[in-house]
């Protein structure tokens, strides 16, 4: 009797949770976090392909533009090995924490346009700053989970979540420019979707920490829903947490997105990616989305417009448009058929 008194206080007491009808938009136009030009220019292309007026025809969504963060341009400091703009990325992620904290506490889904990967680092900890008990879902080709001693690159994009993360803070060296941000969010509130293409020291740390990993293999193996409600269950399996998705547009197959930096062929169908985002807006507990790595200026005219177009797709099914259209007049009253 103690037992079921005791469940049934836990019951009253768990949070519920309903699909917040407001939204704040932040564009964040920067590209230092990789190589290639044109991803800083993303915000503005999606901007001018409807992003708000497309969100506002969702019934009863409440949507508020608050423009694009400032990425100010920091002046050279003391140089990190293998880590490319670091003082760039450092200041642009600190000025986007402040801003999705401020949309947060305006009660308020952030939708945070980018820009390329790096940026996560930013919206990441302005989430944590409001919802400290936050999971996040990395959607992602890649990992992004090196440090500078592990990248084959040197560039920031393939560093946000080891940047974020208090259990590899001690990988890392002093980092100048990067004292405002404690890596304070924990790895066992990670959970990554779609990679494919993932460095031998990352596959070491997704093992090690036993992060909740779906990779494309285990997506056709599940299915993409299974995949998510597993990857829920495993970091919040009581449904009490707020809840980041970080989105890469590479997550998608390149033939849904071509216009992204680094491309991997064999990912999620667009389908599956709405289908993954209406799953998560259903729990109620979605309250960030992070776009990322749309460049407009790789690929030709079509190339643009079916990346835009997909990313836009994923931003409505995050917030719940619906896909079920008007049903034809009649149809939902003819009666069910019988079995014999």
């Amino acid at each position: 009797m103690n037992g079921l008194k005791v469940l049934v206080r836990r019951m009253s007491q768990t949070k519920k949770w309903e699909p917040l009808a407001r939204v704040g938009i932040l564009g964040v136009p920067f590209e230092k976090g990789q190589k290639k030009y044109g991803v800083s220019v993303a915000p503005a292309a999606l901007r001018c392909a409807g992003l708000v007026e497309q969100l506002r025809q969702i019934e009863g969504l409440d949507v508020k533009d608050f423009g694009d963060v400032d990425t100010p341009k920091s002046p050279p400091s003391a140089r990190v090995d293998n880590m490319e703009h670091l003082e760039q990325v450092s200041a642009c992620a600190q000025a986007l924490s402040v801003r999705v904290a401020e949309v947060l506490r305006d009660d308020r889904v952030v939708i945070t346009i980018g820009g390329d990967h790096s940026i996560g680092v930013g919206s990441v900890d302005g989430h944590y700053k409001v919802n400290e008990d936050m999971i996040l879902i990395w959607v992602d080709a890649h990992a992004d989970i090196n440090t500078n001693e592990t990248s084959d690159s040197g560039s920031v994009h393939g560093m946000p979540v080891a940047l974020l993360c208090r259990e590899l803070s001690d990988y890392w060296p002093y980092l100048p420019t990067m004292d405002w941000q404690v890596p304070r969010f924990s790895i066992k509130n990670l959970g990554y979707i779609g990679l494919r293409s993932v460095d031998s020291y990352e596959r070491l740390a997704i093992e090690k920490y036993n992060i909740p990993t779906f990779a494309m293999e285990d997506v056709d193996t599940h299915g993409i829903k299974s995949s998510v409600q597993h990857v829920l269950q495993q970091l919040d399996p009581r449904g009490e947490k707020p809840i980041h998705v970080s989105f890469d547009i590479d997550s998608l197959d390149a033939l849904e997105a071509p216009s992204t930096g680094t491309p991997v062929r064999g990912g999620l169908t667009l389908r599956e990616g709405i289908n993954m985002m209406e799953t998560i807006y259903a729990t109620g507990r979605l309250r960030a989305v992070d776009l990322v790595e749309i460049n407009p200026a790789i690929g030709t005219d079509t190339d643009r417009r079916h990346t835009i177009d997909a990313g836009l797709s994923i931003l409505k099914a995050a917030l719940g448009a619906p896909r079920r259209g008007t049903a034809p007049k009649g149809v939902l009253d003819l009666p069910k058929p019988t079995t014999a």
